[in-house]
């Protein structure tokens, strides 16, 4: 007799499948009751809600109390020059236009003389740090901010940098640090994406990557805008249903999720489409807060002005606005591809950027600071490495023919924070005489990562997914604290 034709109570004892197929369908709806409970269409118990019946995004405690809350990461991609931004090197003029004392490192392509800065540096603030003219309107913030002179990476090439700085491995699919961010700690408001990200004109090299969840779940990925659009139908396609109403769409959507859910308790194991099913009801909420978040018109003239016009001022004032309704993690791109790769005409081209960035990025500091935000909002700002010192020599087809760029640097770099608990008036680590490598309490990514992560209340080797048999996390193998950013 076969273990299906048995029969207790006039009922068939069902197979093991049948029986994993059943218990997934149940919890599938535990997770739509749940979830329908959350607008109000069911009445929920007292007791304590299932960890499966809740959105991945809800709140979520950290390892021990946080000292910041949310993470602004303003990224220069390209490469901005630390010896023209944040790390003086006066040592370059005395050897401008000769070869320096020591040999040149590696890089991408062949490098020449010494180049010194065309910007002249200033000290300002109580610490007395200096700042190129570049970003003179950050002069009122350095205080807060402290520079880390001695960044480094594995690598000169975009690629693989860039991976290494927003998911912490330069080639294989990980997860990045806004998805583990928004995985460990989940989000203040279910209303709004956990994780934005923002960069005009399209996207930067290696596109999503740089904001993909990778094997975790997809609801932790980061959300794309386009800030070169100020309309919020452009900005955000497809966030009016001009045909139904809010309770029309949440009727309509609540038989969607029950079939969702049924299709997806016999294929547990496909990922996308819990991603695909939290989708859909993040888009239901945006509705809700979307278009006020987005819409600066609300802001007052002072705010503007303090800002400043242009994309940049838009969207750094977006990522407040943000963070002020609980959005975790924001991420702003200066633009597609890699604005800040300037492999000839340094000084005009980092000038024109800088322009762009510098008084938004300063207004930014002001108004967090000034609302109380900075006490629990990390600010980064940096890109995926720096640039040579020396020239770079024209190769064919590049550089077209002109000594007045610089190649790519990952050997020493400089990215600064400020708020969420980091000890700001200080410039950690150095560069050598030249700004070539960090020679003085070298950070890698790694490490900045980990602190980052300590800043959030994890410790970074505890904050781990399980995947193909191992545990994951941002650090990889590596990292460690760098007890000294932390105030």
């Amino acid at each position: 007799m076969t273990e299906t034709s048995r029969h207790f109570n006039c009922e068939p004892i069902i197979t093991r499948r049948q029986m994993l197929q059943r218990c997934g369908t149940g919890l599938g709806s535990m997770g739509l009751a749940s979830l329908m409970a959350s607008e109000g269409l069911l009445e929920q118990s007292s007791g304590a809600t299932s960890a499966r019946g809740e959105s991945p995004m809800a709140p979520k405690k950290s390892h021990f109390p946080p000292k910041a809350k949310h993470v602004i990461h303003i990224f220069l991609n390209g490469g901005a020059s630390q010896v023209d931004t944040f790390d003086p090197k006066p040592a370059l003029a005395k050897y401008a236009g000769k070869m320096l004392p020591t040999q040149n490192l590696r890089t991408e392509r062949k490098t020449g003389a010494s180049l010194p800065s065309p910007f002249k540096f200033k000290k300002y603030g109580e610490s007395g740090l200096e700042v190129s003219e570049l970003f003179s309107e950050l002069g009122d913030c350095v205080d807060d901010i402290a520079f880390v002179r001695s960044m480094y990476t594995n690598v000169p090439n975009h690629e693989p940098s860039l991976m290494m700085m927003n998911c912490g491995d330069l080639i294989q699919p990980r997860p990045s640090m806004g998805a583990w961010v928004t995985y460990g700690l989940g989000t203040e408001n279910q209303n709004l994406p956990g994780f934005v990200v923002m960069c005009p004109g399209g996207y930067p090299i290696t596109e999503s990557a740089n904001w993909r969840s990778a094997f975790l779940p997809g609801a932790y990925q980061g959300t794309h805008l386009d800030t070169k659009h100020t309309q919020i139908e452009k900005l955000i396609s497809n966030i009016k249903n001009k045909k139904l109403s809010l309770p029309e769409q949440r009727h309509q959507l609540d038989l969607l999720q029950a079939l969702n859910r049924k299709h997806q308790s016999v294929r547990s194991d496909e990922s996308a489409l819990e991603s695909r099913i939290q989708s859909f009801e993040l888009a239901y909420r945006m509705q809700m807060q979307a278009s006020d978040v987005f819409d600066i018109t609300q802001e007052p003239k002072h705010i503007h002005e303090m800002y400043g016009s242009g994309v940049h001022a838009r969207q750094l004032m977006i990522a407040r606005r943000l963070v002020e309704r609980g959005v975790r993690y924001v991420q702003l791109w200066h633009g597609a591809g890699q604005p800040w790769d300037n492999h000839d005409e340094i000084e005009k081209g980092h000038r024109h950027l800088a322009k762009q960035c510098s008084q938004p990025i300063a207004a930014l500091l002001k108004d967090l600071k000034q609302r109380g935000l900075l006490e629990d909002t990390i600010v980064m700002c940096g890109g995926e490495f720096g640039r040579t010192p020396v020239v770079e020599l024209p190769t064919p087809g590049a550089n077209a023919g002109k000594m007045n760029g610089r190649d790519h640097n990952n050997h020493g770099f400089t990215v600064w924070l400020a708020g969420g608990g980091v000890k700001g008036g200080q410039a950690y680590g150095a560069t050598d005489e030249f700004g070539f490598a960090a020679v003085e309490n070298k950070v890698h990514v790694h490490d900045l990562q980990a602190t980052l992560l300590n800043l959030l209340g994890f410790d970074h080797e505890r904050l781990t997914y399980r995947f193909a048999g191992r545990d994951f996390r941002l650090t990889d193998v590596h990292g460690k604290v760098v007890e000294e950013l932390i105030a």
